[in-house]
């Protein structure tokens, strides 16, 4: 019975394990990406990542949908004139489990000890970091200047997941 005990915690967080993060169109603040266009050369672009993705990495993905959509638009280089990072969440697993020993001394000899163990649901607590974009895009050659990206060279360096 004690080791069915042990076992437990182990298989609940097995069966609530999220779904790893795709790179893949987002659904309602879900992982993915997003984008929209404001203005004939202008967009807002993003990628969410769930408590599986670092947040360098949501920022690289961020990039690269922000050059797939330069591409999309005919342009070659695009400039990031806005960015925003945020995570919502505060834990990294949907489930936490945790433990206590206790003891406690009375009058007249008594003593007791327990042992406590306890699982706690999470729901919808789970991390995710989510970075957007703000972007003009262009044609020709690349401009000087750190916030300026060739699409080309992006898309050529970061993968996708």
């Amino acid at each position: 019975m004690c080791r069915y005990l042990i076992a437990l915690p182990a298989l609940l967080l097995a069966a609530c394990a999220s779904t790893p993060t795709a790179y893949a169109p987002s659904a309602r603040g879900e992982p993915g990406y997003h984008d929209s266009q404001i203005e004939n050369d202008r967009f807002r672009v993003g990628f969410t990542g769930g408590p599986d993705v670092s947040v360098g990495r949501v920022e690289d993905l961020a990039l690269r949908r922000a050059a797939e959509v330069t591409l999309q638009a005919g342009d070659d280089w695009f400039e990031v004139i806005g960015r925003d990072r945020h995570s919502r969440g505060d834990r990294d697993s949907p489930v936490s489990v945790g433990g206590s020993v206790g003891q406690s001394f009375g009058g007249r000899g008594y003593r007791g000890s327990s042992v406590g163990l306890g699982v706690s649901f999470n729901s919808g607590r789970v991390r995710r970091t989510t970075v957007s974009l703000d972007i003009l895009t262009g044609d020709g050659p690349r401009p000087d200047g750190p916030d300026f990206y060739d699409a080309h060279d992006v898309i050529a360096n970061v993968p996708p997941l």
